[in-house]
């Protein structure tokens, strides 16, 4: 299957990932600081459940319930022993799904961040986090991925030892970073810098992009980085957050409708992106929009910034063009004249 991913993807041009996995299972009856990987043993037909309503909604691809299944993560919950049968139960529940969907539909090994932060900053080794990236990745190709999913990084040597782990099992792999309100990764990496990074990575990547984030028009405006930086024939990955976060009644919310993700997948497309899914709070009702919103778009000139802006709502300073720490600096002075 991996081979007819990179087939598909390129006869097709786009495809449709799936939406949120955690905000979905909350309504699904998941309890707050229970892991959702547990739900792979002891609720599958939930975790199945999910993965048909996102495939019935028209994703092409479905990521696994296994963003937190890595070692140190399931640390949090004395599991770590489990890592690599929560992996190998993930992928079979998504490939089950996928197999029955009556058209290709491509598992996504979904591997998330180990939440440690690596030397020399902090604790965590190179070696060591190899080898917890490595033990997921091997689950996941065990259970039946097409693909390994590394999304919500945002340190450079993590991503480094994410994709070794990744690749030791010979699937592709695609790669995404999540930029926060200051347009840039926790540990300070810009859209623009991600495609040179990803570039020098310990192998070559079949996907690089950005995830989560702050909302649909931020995600629409770091993928025109990325491209703009990447080298011609990069597939571009959006998979962004359903609106803005707010909080109702003491509990996050997202203010996407299925209008606005639809209008944010066509511009997506329309910025270059390749692969384009939701993030947070994205249900497989907003799923569906973005299909027959894809499904009835030609690709346009890629949109400017302004556009971006009208149809989806404001962006940081960062990707307006605007050096923030430079804006607000001015901004200090001015009010001190």
């Amino acid at each position: 299957m991996s081979v007819d991913f990179v087939s598909v993807l390129a006869e097709r041009g786009w495809l449709l990932a799936d939406g949120a996995t955690g905000t979905n299972m909350f309504a699904m009856g998941l309890q707050s600081g229970d892991p959702p990987e547990d739900w792979n043993k002891i609720h599958p037909d939930r975790v199945r459940n999910l993965h048909r309503s996102f495939i019935e909604a028209g994703s092409d691809i479905v990521l696994t319930n296994t963003f937190g299944a890595n070692r140190r993560r399931l640390m949090l919950h004395n599991q770590q022993d489990q890592a690599r049968e929560l992996n190998v139960l993930a992928a079979q529940h998504a490939r089950a799904e996928a197999d029955a969907a009556g058209r290709p539909v491509f598992v996504a090994g979904s591997m998330g961040p180990t939440g440690d932060i690596m030397e020399p900053v902090g604790e965590l080794t190179r070696e060591e986090a190899v080898t917890v990236f490595t033990e997921q990745a091997e689950g996941l190709a065990e259970g039946g991925a097409d693909l390994l999913w590394i999304e919500t990084l945002s340190a450079q040597e993590e991503a480094s030892a994410a994709v070794e782990g990744a690749a030791s099992t010979g699937l592709p792999v695609v790669a995404t970073l999540s930029f926060d309100t200051s347009g840039r990764t926790m540990m300070g990496i810009s859209p623009k810098d991600w495609p040179g990074i990803a570039s020098g990575l310990p192998a070559p990547l079949a996907g690089i992009g950005a995830n989560c984030g702050v909302g649909a028009s931020e995600l629409v405006a770091t993928v025109m980085s990325i491209v703009e930086a990447a080298p011609e024939g990069t597939v571009v990955v959006a998979k962004g957050n359903c609106g803005v976060p707010e909080f109702v009644n003491g509990e996050i919310q997202y203010s996407g409708t299925p209008e606005l993700m639809a209008d944010y997948a066509r511009l997506a497309v329309d910025a270059g992106a390749r692969i384009i899914g939701g993030c947070c709070g994205t249900t497989p009702e907003h799923v569906a929009s973005m299909r027959a919103a894809l499904d009835g778009h030609s690709r346009r000139s890629a949109p400017d910034i302004e556009a971006v802006i009208a149809q989806l709502g404001d962006v940081s300073d960062l990707a307006k063009g605007v050096d923030a720490a430079a804006a607000a600096g001015g901004r200090r002075r001015r009010r001190r004249g």
